[in-house]
């Protein structure tokens, strides 16, 4: 299929190509400093979400710069074993063997928006980008593992378990999982080690659901 959407302030959401795939790797550097090497993405992986399952990749362009990114694999998830890490479950990164292509959920493996573009609502058209391929493909909704990024400030006070269930109860406010919350995402359960990023999330995250139909966009 094929997806456009053009944003009134001249925005436009499109699927990703291997044309875009040096500027989302440079995105990617600037978006998310901290993580570990292992676990940042790059030309080759985002190459690879463009060849096995084009539909689930999306970019936010302003003219021909790049300024957001997500994507995406298709997958059975296991909710009774919830807990993985990063870099084995995205077939590190490739999703090649990660893919299920008659997966009932889809998978996110990242989002991202220039710092430059942010409170504009683009992560939240991507987000609708994404939900376009739950309805085409008929699937049970969108998962994904939020980053706890504000638990770096928490992190000397607290563990990330007590962290997690002030988030979880609304006594806390986090950048990432609070406002994926309020456009309906629903907590799932902490996974702790899912990557390593220990300055900011002290390797924690946060499986997300959001299930068709509930996405507030």
């Amino acid at each position: 299929m094929e997806y456009r959407d053009e944003r009134e302030d001249g925005i436009v959401i499109v699927h990703s190509a291997p044309e875009y795939c040096e500027q989302i790797e440079e995105l990617a550097k600037i978006v998310f400093p901290t993580i570990a090497d292992e676990d940042c993405l790059k030309y080759e992986h985002y190459l690879s979400h463009t060849t096995v399952f084009r539909d689930g990749q999306y970019v936010a362009l302003d003219g021909d710069k790049v300024i957001g990114v997500t994507a995406t694999f298709r997958d059975n998830f296991d909710f009774g074993n919830p807990q993985h890490n990063f870099h084995d479950y995205t077939d590190e990164g490739l999703i090649i063997k990660s893919h299920v292509p008659d997966g009932e959920w889809l998978y996110g493996i990242d989002l991202a928006v220039h710092p430059d573009y942010r409170k504009r609502g683009i992560a939240r058209s991507l987000y609708r980008g994404r939900e376009a391929t739950v309805n085409q493909s008929d699937l049970k909704g969108q998962i994904t593992v939020g980053m706890m990024s504000g638990y770096g400030k928490h992190k000397h006070e607290m563990s990330g378990e007590d962290y997690y269930e002030k988030v979880k109860t609304g006594e806390f406010y986090d950048p990432t999982v609070s406002t994926q919350m309020r456009i309906g995402w629903r907590i799932e359960a902490l996974i702790p080690d899912y990557l390593v990023e220990p300055e900011v999330t002290g390797n924690y995250g946060i499986l997300l659901v959001l299930e068709k139909g509930n996405f507030k966009g």
